[in-house]
């Protein structure tokens, strides 16, 4: 369920903090884990194979790699949580998680590319991790430009859900928003689905509940109720 701020039933802004502050500690948990097993397989549990084995130090870095890559997508989740948590007391939860998918994909492309580039090491390594690193933005170039156009969709909210809008020429009423797309039922049976970068760079023209009832409606004969 998405919570909704100030809604009956919802989360409190006190929950909001209580749930941050754990994802900050679970953050920092997973910083020291990794810090100290690191530490441990490098000045204790290598050096003490080697002794048996001589070949043992030649895999060090690709113990390294594993741990890296291992801990490093938990840090960057647990560091798009934290963000996640922040924004949640003044956005709601569209908005929030709009942040945080861009925070993961950012996030694990950087881990990759320097991880590469260290494997590698000198200007090799530099090279390396700077052409995965276009590699990864070309790869994701739409799915980054879909989710930064929903991103700015769902915080300056040109339109909400139920809203009866017209987009890219089909009409209907929006059923949901998210960062890559936005989901407006034409009837009963037929739902279209608009990348967010293309309902951004046209003209949306939105007709909202309370603007849909008849001009000067509510009582018989088309007089105001009083």
């Amino acid at each position: 369920m998405r919570p909704k701020m100030g809604a009956a039933g919802g989360i409190s802004r006190a929950e909001y903090a209580k749930r941050m502050g754990r994802a900050i500690i679970r953050l920092i948990a997973l910083i020291v884990v990794y810090v100290v097993i690191a530490a441990i397989v490098n000045n204790v549990a290598i050096p003490m194979i080697s002794t048996y084995v001589s070949s043992a130090a030649k895999y060090a870095s690709y113990v390294n790699i594993l741990l890296g890559l291992l801990f490093g997508y938990f840090i960057v989740y647990a560091f798009a949580d934290v963000i996640y948590w922040s924004l949640m007391t003044r956005y709601d939860h569209s908005a929030a998680a709009a942040v945080r998918n861009v925070f993961r994909i950012i996030g694990i492309g950087a881990m990759v590319a320097t991880i590469a580039g260290g494997v590698v090491g000198g200007a090799a390594g530099v090279a390396l991790g700077g052409f995965l690193g276009m590699v990864v933005g070309f790869a994701s170039q739409q799915v980054l430009g879909n989710a930064i156009s929903g991103l700015f969709i769902l915080i300056s909210r040109p339109f909400r859900i139920t809203d009866h809008v017209t987009l890219l020429g089909d009409e209907g009423d929006v059923e949901d928003v998210t960062t890559l797309f936005t989901f407006v039922r034409k009837d009963a049976n037929n739902i279209v689905v608009v990348p967010s970068s293309m309902v951004l760079g046209n003209k949306i023209y939105v007709r909202r509940p309370a603007q849909q009832a008849q001009p000067g409606g509510g009582g018989a004969g088309g007089q105001p109720s009083s």
